[in-house]
């Protein structure tokens, strides 16, 4: 197990006793957990299985002819905060689920620190096949997709959504602004307070950007305290 201290400063890039200072919540490593629907309320979860079987049966773009599994998303529909990222890996395609890879990893520790569970949010991409060769989606691919994602917004309804990287920002928001320049400040989507930061991946890469993404995580805590 990663103690507490080495996972803030190693993984997170943050001090512990300052984040134990701010969040107060104590930290386990934990492999990302199963799929967890809200079925208490029949009416979101019979709307999100619709979007699941449309999704399932689309070729609207050619990402539906080289897709292993479509990557609908997954978590509480009741979730106050959302997740919203750019598109599946190879390890989201081949098991058919968002952010399982090391960038998924990542997120999930990203989600801890927050004080939540991985299946208490929900997360999603801007489409929903794997662009091949892990590559960012072409216009044509996240606008034949954008729309399952504007649905799912509408059925969880959170409180807040993150957007991870530029082209769930850009796509999410309409903006051609760069994910450096946005970040970090809150915008809105139909009356929903939207973060963009930085995506996991691009985390891992550059581990100097891992202290600004919870800065902006932070900003995401303390509204959600109001």
């Amino acid at each position: 197990m990663i103690k507490k201290e080495n996972f803030f400063k190693d993984i997170l890039g943050i001090d512990y006793f300052y984040y134990d200072h701010i969040i107060g919540n104590d930290f386990t490593d934990k492999s990302i957990p199963s799929p967890s629907l809200n079925l208490q309320n029949s009416s979101k979860f019979e709307q999100m299985q619709k979007i699941i079987e449309e999704v399932s049966s689309c070729f609207k773009c050619i990402l539906g002819k080289t897709r292993l599994n479509v990557v609908p998303g997954e978590g509480n529909l009741d979730a106050e905060i959302m997740f919203i990222g750019e598109g599946p890996g190879e390890d989201e395609d081949r098991q058919g689920r968002p952010f399982v890879g090391r960038a998924g990893q990542l997120l999930t520790k990203m989600i801890e620190a927050m004080g939540y569970k991985r299946e208490e949010v929900y997360i999603a991409n801007i489409v929903k096949c794997r662009p091949p060769n892990n590559r960012a989606p072409f216009d044509e691919e996240a606008f034949a997709c954008i729309g399952y994602v504007k649905k799912q917004i509408e059925i969880v309804n959170p409180k807040v959504i993150v957007t991870l990287g530029s082209t769930a920002t850009r796509y999410l928001l309409n903006t051609d602004k760069k994910i450096s320049t946005i970040r970090g400040e809150f915008q809105e989507y139909n009356g929903i307070k939207v973060m963009p930061t930085f995506h996991p991946s691009y985390l891992l890469r550059n581990q100097s950007m891992k202290k600004p993404a919870w800065e902006d995580l932070k900003k995401v805590i303390a509204f959600l305290k109001k």
